[in-house]
């Protein structure tokens, strides 16, 4: 049997058609979307209450614009994280898996960058009424640079790392 290092080279990657690749690929996508999907409908569901709250008439206006803009942006990003089933539903049996996987990678993508503006100003609305304090926007840049780590840094160095050579 070959082993490392005795001059056999081993093949990477899988055997697979474009085909069996395009199912593989939208089986883990959709698995993907089902995580950010909760988290953005949970959070758009809750964001849709607050202005039926006996506070909000109380915000003050800058609170209340970025209300509106967190419910817009998170109305945006159920879109987007919502886009692929549709689009496989409209697409499926026309024989443009690859091309539909592609494109509902690019709708996740700019899901999960929506779902991180969302956060971000649902987090400063958040911490602006319940502190006052002028830590909260120093506070909120470093939230959303965790999310900025977690979700796009990490995953890139490991792609760079992992697969340049």
């Amino acid at each position: 049997m070959a082993g490392i290092g005795d001059g056999v080279e081993r093949r990477r990657g899988r055997n697979e058609t474009e085909e069996e690749r395009a199912d593989r690929m939208w089986g883990e996508l959709i698995q993907e979307v089902r995580v950010a999907q909760t988290g953005v409908q949970i959070l758009f569901g809750f964001l849709l209450t607050v202005v039926f709250t006996p506070r909000y008439p109380g915000l003050d206006d800058t609170s209340q614009v970025i209300y509106i803009v967190t419910v817009v942006l998170g109305a945006c990003a159920t879109g987007a994280l919502i886009g692929p089933v549709s689009l496989h539903r409209l697409v499926s049996g026309r024989r443009v898996k690859p091309q539909a996987v592609r494109w509902a990678s690019r709708l996740t993508f700019v899901g999960l960058l929506l779902l991180l503006a969302t956060m971000t100003a649902a987090l400063l609305l958040i911490l602006r009424v319940a502190t006052h304090d002028d830590f909260v926007p120093w506070l909120v840049a470093g939230v959303v640079l965790w999310y900025v780590l977690c979700w796009f840094a990490l995953p890139l160095w490991t792609r760079h790392r992992y697969t340049t050579r």
